[in-house]
């Protein structure tokens, strides 16, 4: 169940905005002001926040400047509610980092429309984040799955984390004890042909595709572009 937030000084909309997530679905939960907001996201961030701009003390556009500031929340989708009607409001909000906004006063159904639309743009970016691309090869992080040529490549787990680790260490040299350190989390140098053995296998895995892993001879081996 996803959970959004709702950050609202107007009581009666504030409850509205919660009552209508409730009976569509999501878990909500609302807060007054910015404090109370920020309280909240040390213990728990949610999948989505709807911001009002005209808050007590600090507003929503900054608001949204500290949640994209932070690491921590600054993927969180926004939508803003505004009362003002004017453009350069509207875009100075879109412009700041918040994902769309609702003009006062609203529809329910409109509100629901327009945080599920967001919400389905964030899942579609987190999955295109979640892909590793080079050539033919791709690499599903989310899904620990690996194709070539649009191929599914059955892979070990090991295999698997090996790939994993030198894609995201892309054109960079990785001697054979950092690769043993990292990926099977030991740093017995005895155990450094094990990385020889399932590099020689991914190779033969990933058919044509194998020629990405290059060997540099006496350290290890990067994956090229």
């Amino acid at each position: 169940m996803k959970t959004i937030y709702c950050v609202e000084d107007d009581e009666s909309i504030r409850e509205l905005v919660i009552y209508a997530l409730k009976n569509n679905g999501f878990e909500a939960k609302g807060f007054e002001c910015a404090d109370d907001l920020y309280n909240e996201l040390q213990f728990k961030l949610p999948d989505l926040i709807v911001l009002d701009i005209m808050l007590p003390g600090e507003d929503g556009y900054a608001v949204l400047a500290n949640i994209r500031r932070n690491n921590s929340t600054k993927d969180i989708p926004i939508v803003m509610l505004t009362a003002k009607t004017s453009e350069y409001d509207k875009v100075k909000g879109l412009d700041m980092g918040a994902d769309d906004y609702i003009s006062k006063p609203f529809g329910v159904m409109e509100l629901i429309s327009r945080v599920n639309a967001v919400l389905r743009r964030s899942i579609r970016l987190e999955d295109k984040q979640s892909l590793i691309f080079i050539g033919n090869l791709c690499l599903d992080e989310k899904r620990r799955i690996v194709t070539v040529n649009e191929k599914e490549v059955n892979l070990t787990f090991k295999e698997f984390e090996l790939l994993h680790y030198l894609l995201k260490n892309k054109n960079i040299v990785l001697s054979r004890d950092k690769i043993m350190s990292e990926v099977w989390e030991t740093d017995f140098e005895g155990e450094s042909r094990t990385v020889d053995v399932h590099i020689r296998t991914l190779r033969l895995k990933l058919g044509d595709a194998g020629k990405i892993i290059q060997t540099i001879r006496n350290v290890g081996y990067k994956i090229g572009g």
